[in-house]
């Protein structure tokens, strides 16, 4: 499995954008689909974003589509959720995942970081 290591989470105000980064190591990073997903206190781990192997294909959640842009770099090992117009609602435990084949399901994903909180405030 590969390890990961979110960071760049933190305090913003409604409107505002932070970028999360997600550093992998123990396996070749270009054989995998990553994905963002995020939990919120009392509800289920939700999918966010995913990004294919080499970059090319990407998709969004409806709730941030057009706001949230997912990108990796394989040279650096590390894929990148930037958030922008951020909102109140999404605030969240969020969490960068690794999986073999493409999937919105968390299931799906068998290695996963620790999570970075983000929190929007109103």
């Amino acid at each position: 499995q590969v390890q990961l290591v979110e960071s760049g989470g933190g305090l913003v105000q409604t409107g505002g954008s932070l970028r999360l980064s997600c550093a992998a190591s123990g396996r070749t990073f270009s054989n995998y689909f990553m994905g963002w997903f995020r939990q919120a206190p009392g509800k289920e781990r939700e999918f966010v974003a995913a990004i294919s192997w080499s970059g090319g294909s990407t998709n969004y959640a409806d709730s941030v589509k057009g706001r949230f842009t997912i990108s990796r770099d394989n040279a650096k090992n590390t894929v990148y959720l930037q958030m922008t117009s951020l909102k109140p609602e999404d605030t969240a435990v969020y969490y960068c995942a690794a999986a073999l084949s493409p999937s919105s399901r968390a299931r799906n994903y068998n290695s996963w970081g620790q999570g970075t909180q983000v929190t929007v405030s109103s």
